[in-house]
């Protein structure tokens, strides 16, 4: 059985400043590298086999942090990507409430289809070891909705630098 311990990356400036950031790059704040400190601190006497990181740097930033007492690389992957808002990218999100969705949103089927083929690569790569992964907000919900057989609205949102075990 592989042990994968989810992470949300730190809070980002476009977290603090209600941006929907999708797949732009992030950066993390003063906030978020403590966030990533601290889960690090948490985790530093886990022994842990891989660190898998979203290829966006707020995510592959956070994972860096956290691997750093173990003297590891961090390996990236696209399929940890945050959702791909299109049009509704680098948008004031209380100004979104009652936009129309346009039409180059990624869709929760494409997501949860990414989602499992995150976990299908976790299982098939590190057969019976423990793995951290760091990606984001949405689809680290998508992952644990595939994982435990729920829709998407039925799994809780995870903070900023939350750490969720999945026993895969």
């Amino acid at each position: 059985m592989t042990t994968l311990y989810l992470v949300r990356h730190g809070e980002t400036i476009d977290n603090v400043n209600r941006i929907m950031q999708g797949q732009t790059q992030g950066e993390l704040t003063p906030v978020g590298v403590e966030q990533a400190r601290k889960v690090a601190a948490d985790m530093a006497a886990v022994a842990i086999d891989a660190f898998v990181s979203s290829d966006l740097k707020r995510a592959v930033d956070t994972c860096k942090i956290i691997a750093e007492p173990h003297k590891q690389a961090v390996e990236t992957t696209p399929l940890l990507r945050e959702r791909d808002w299109g049009g509704f990218t680098g948008k004031y999100i209380p100004d979104l409430k009652d936009a129309v969705w346009p039409d180059d949103i990624e869709s929760v089927d494409a997501l949860k289809e990414r989602a499992a083929m995150f976990l299908d690569y976790v299982r098939g790569k590190y057969p019976s070891a423990t793995v951290l992964a760091v990606g984001h907000g949405i689809i680290n919900k998508a992952v644990q909705a595939v994982f435990y057989g729920k829709e998407m609205k039925d799994i809780p949102p995870m903070c900023n630098a939350e750490v969720r075990v999945l026993q895969l």
